[in-house]
């Protein structure tokens, strides 16, 4: 409950109270409800009309004090509640903040993104179409107001705060990702958010190389280097543009090498070459070293076409790159058949003599 609501509501039922004991102390003072009432009102808005009654019980001056401290005080309060409240705009403010979170005490197994940056856009913009739940937290309003509009649901607040991941369901969170471009915030967050719940697995972003280490130290599971992977990613581009073309197409993600790699496969680029003697032969004349653990992918040709699954039949043309598929310490070679009448293979499938 934000602290100007929690004013008024204990400011009001302080003065409800004060006024509801006057009331019962003077009508068993032997008054009339009513002339208890009236002498409530008047006493406690300071209007000064005089006493219903004269008040010579010295128990009932006493008593008569110690409400007017009471009640005066008590709608004091409540009055500074209403003004905050007006001022800094909470009432919207609490209205927005439950449309906001409503439903994220429900979620289990979710994912609290932390930061809707460029890198937080797009990660929930995925999140989001692969329909896994998820919590966005934010400082900025600014960005959450287009967060929720856009369908997520958001908190306002610093993801580094153990109240704000609380009230983002961290408990029962499966992953946390902390994407903001500030390292230090990411380190904070990830050793708040791993003191909170051990088991949940952490992915930090970093901006240095050597933030890396740090995030690892504070609990992060794994660790994000954008800038590394651009670079990777040009150097790609640069030194085997043939397989970052086709990985970029065909499988929608610029990260499918180093997966391979890590599995103990490789794509490689194989140029034709005049030189090659390999122009204008049908790739099903070809003798590729390694065979049968090395698969054809794709056919690029030299306009930039890439041809996926080429048939045996096709031909190669000086300029085409063949993309291959093979273990990561195969050395590959290729070259044409001695002999065309021995059977042929292609993909795993013999051909006609």
């Amino acid at each position: 409950m934000q602290s100007s609501l929690r004013k008024i509501l204990v400011g009001a039922i302080f003065f409800i109270c004060s006024c509801w004991i006057a009331i019962c102390a003077y009508c068993l003072a032997g008054w009339s409800f009513l002339e208890a009432v009236y002498m409530v009102t008047i006493t406690i808005f300071g209007v000064g009309y005089g006493e219903v009654r004269p008040i010579e019980q010295t128990s009932l001056k006493i008593f008569t004090i110690g409400f007017i401290i009471s009640g005066c005080t008590s709608s004091i309060y409540f009055l500074g509640g209403c003004v905050q409240m007006l001022a800094e705009g909470e009432i919207n403010k609490a209205l927005g903040a439950r449309r906001m979170t409503r439903g994220i005490d429900r979620l289990t197994n979710h994912v609290i993104v932390c930061g809707y940056g460029r890198v937080g856009q797009i990660l929930a913009r995925d999140l989001k179409e692969s329909d896994q739940s998820h919590v966005i937290i934010d400082v900025e309003k600014d960005r959450l107001q287009t967060a929720e509009t856009a369908g997520h649901l958001v908190i306002h607040g610093d993801a580094t705060d153990e109240t704000v991941l609380q009230a983002a369901g961290v408990e029962r969170a499966r992953v946390l990702a902390s994407v903001l471009s500030d390292d230090t915030a990411n380190v904070f967050i990830t050793l708040t958010a791993r003191g909170l719940n051990e088991q949940m697995e952490i992915i930090a972003r970093g901006e240095k190389p050597t933030t890396e280490s740090k995030l690892l130290r504070s609990g992060a599971n794994r660790v994000v280097l954008p800038a590394a992977i651009g670079a990777s990613l040009i150097s790609h581009l640069i030194t085997r543009p043939s397989t970052e073309v086709l990985l970029s197409e065909a499988q929608g993600t610029q990260t499918l090498n180093d997966d391979l790699n890590r599995i103990g496969l490789k794509m490689t680029d194989v140029p034709i070459t005049t030189n090659s003697g390999l122009v204008g032969s049908p790739i099903g004349d070809l003798n590729v070293t390694g065979m049968p653990g090395v698969v054809t992918v794709a056919l690029r040709r030299q306009d930039g076409t890439v041809v996926r699954k080429p048939k045996v039949s096709a031909t190669l043309d000086d300029g085409d790159t063949l993309i291959l598929l093979s273990h990561h310490d195969t050395t590959i070679q290729l070259s044409l058949r001695k002999s065309s009448s021995a059977p042929r293979q292609y993909r795993g499938v013999k051909l006609g003599s």
